[in-house]
């Protein structure tokens, strides 16, 4: 298939509010589930672990520690199910994928270094 119908077919597929967040990012993701003839909103609140992919096969990991058990789920970043992201707290991380993560236990599971803010006079 010609690319060029590709991108044009894909873009119409995108999100327009685009997401910002980085790895090692807390987020909150509200996710649309259907249930019956109802829907409703689930959070999903963790840690970014990674993202893979480009254009419409863009994802994201989002690892959290549920009654001491490590949960990961893995979201489309276009896909309608995901209603937003919301990032909670900024982390500062040296990988594109923290894997590391799921060897540890307890806190040092979600443990991630803040990422430091910078204040300069013209703010104050």
């Amino acid at each position: 298939m010609n690319q060029a119908l590709l991108k044009k077919i894909e873009s119409a597929q995108f999100r327009k509010d685009e997401a910002v967040f980085a790895v090692g990012d807390s987020v909150k993701v509200h996710t649309k589930v259907v249930e019956g003839d109802k829907e409703r909103i689930q959070i999903f609140a963790g840690v970014v672990m990674g993202k893979r992919g480009t254009g419409l096969n863009e994802t994201f990991t989002v690892r959290r520690i549920s009654y001491g058990e490590g949960v990961e789920r893995i979201f489309p970043i276009h896909s309608p199910r995901v209603d937003k992201v919301e990032v909670e707290r900024q982390g500062s991380v040296r990988r594109a994928k923290l894997t590391y993560l799921r060897k540890r236990i307890g806190k040092g599971a979600t443990l991630v270094k803040e990422k430091a803010r910078v204040t300069t006079k013209a703010a104050k």
